[in-house]
């Protein structure tokens, strides 16, 4: 089927809150985290036939079908690298508390001349270290491969090893790593809102969707470890 003709009801890679929630029915989260830039506020257009919602919103709304006395922060914010996730996020999600905390993979300290992978590295693992110590489980993203921005002939390459980074990070901190850089929806013509970055509201659906599976993978793993 046309992306295009697509619906959060047709997409093959969308779960029904319902159904999405009953993966998760034994999760043990109460307190909800997301920090970091606009990947993890969830910014992107519309997309006709799907809900004008970002991913981390909608999987709030997901875990609250499971715990209704879910407490829910999101600090994210437009534009923000991992420093400054750490100068002016990291206090506040401290304070809170999360049980299940989302932290940014890096995307905003690519867009350099030269990025400096080495610095990003440390100015990382020093927010998994803090965001470790709330006893949280983590969670993150990979950067899909739809994201590119032109004026660095080299993208692809920061890209892929900002990624390298981030799995190496999350493996080292048990943080689940939703992996979208090879996602079929990376494909889809009508995937990236009008500034060609972020994704529209119907990746925002799957994206939903691939933590709410990655999660219950966690559990199912755990009930029967």
């Amino acid at each position: 089927m046309d992306a295009t003709q697509l619906t959060e009801e047709s997409d093959p890679f969308c779960l029904p809150p319902l159904d999405a929630a009953a993966l998760l029915f034994d999760a043990p989260w109460h307190r909800y985290a997301v920090i970091g830039d606009s990947l993890s506020a969830g910014t992107g257009d519309p997309t006709p036939g799907y809900a004008d919602t970002g991913w981390s919103d909608r999987f709030a709304g997901i875990l609250r079908r499971v715990r209704p006395d879910l407490e829910y922060l999101n600090t994210a914010v437009i534009g923000a690298t991992t420093a400054d996730t750490l100068e002016k996020q990291i206090e506040h999600m401290l304070e809170f508390g999360p049980d299940l905390l989302h932290v940014p993979c890096g995307a905003n300290d690519l867009v350099r001349r030269k990025p400096d992978f080495d610095g990003i590295e440390r100015t990382m693992r020093r927010m998994y270290d803090l965001a470790s110590s709330t006893g949280a489980q983590l969670t993150t993203f990979t950067l899909g491969k739809a994201y590119v921005v032109p004026v660095f002939p080299d993208w692809a390459d920061r890209v892929v090893r900002l990624n390298g980074i981030t799995r190496a990070l999350a493996a080292e901190y048990s943080a689940v790593v939703v992996d979208m850089w090879a996602h079929p929806i990376n494909a889809r013509e009508n995937l990236l809102s009008a500034d060609r970055i972020h994704f529209s509201t119907s990746g925002q659906a799957v994206m939903a969707t691939e933590v709410a599976k990655s999660l219950a993978h966690v559990l199912a793993h755990s009930t029967h470890a």
